[in-house]
């Protein structure tokens, strides 16, 4: 390898193991204790992208339409999902948030938010310090987004 390829290496190594223990972290917070992560990343996807189908929910979150039809028929159950059937085609169903479902997430979210910033206030960041995570966090989702 090059100069240029064993800093790419290292900084994917080193960037790969600070988010995998950071998103652990943060996923051990959550609203309902009962729920699993899956769970909740389908109520995310729903409570930000609107209603979708199983097929789609499926292909997002890279699980087999059966899996998914599992997660769905859980949150249904529990209150945090409704099926609706599609109004061109019958034979298929739409998903769509409840407002349970939703206040689940944002509760979720402000805990989590919650955990990190108690997290980086006992560090003592300086605001310089602050700045670059930011910026860093710009360049962590120009990696996810694509």
């Amino acid at each position: 390898m090059t100069a240029p390829d064993d800093s790419l290496h290292l900084t994917a190594t080193d960037l790969r193991m600070a988010t995998f223990r950071l998103a652990r972290r943060l996923r051990s917070v959550r609203a309902a204790d009962s729920m699993s992560d899956g769970q909740l990343a389908v109520l995310a996807d729903l409570r930000m992208y609107g209603r979708r189908t199983i097929s789609t929910l499926a292909e997002r979150e890279r699980v087999a339409a059966p899996s998914m039809t599992n997660t769905i028929n859980g949150l249904e159950e529990q209150g945090y999902v409704v099926r609706t059937p599609d109004e061109d085609d019958r034979r298929r169903v739409q998903v769509d948030i409840t407002d349970a479902g939703s206040d689940i997430v944002v509760e979720t979210i402000r805990q989590r938010d919650v955990l990190l910033a108690d997290m980086l206030a006992e560090l003592d960041f300086t605001e310089d310090e602050l700045t670059t995570l930011r910026e860093a966090s710009i360049l962590m989702r120009r990696v996810t987004d694509r």
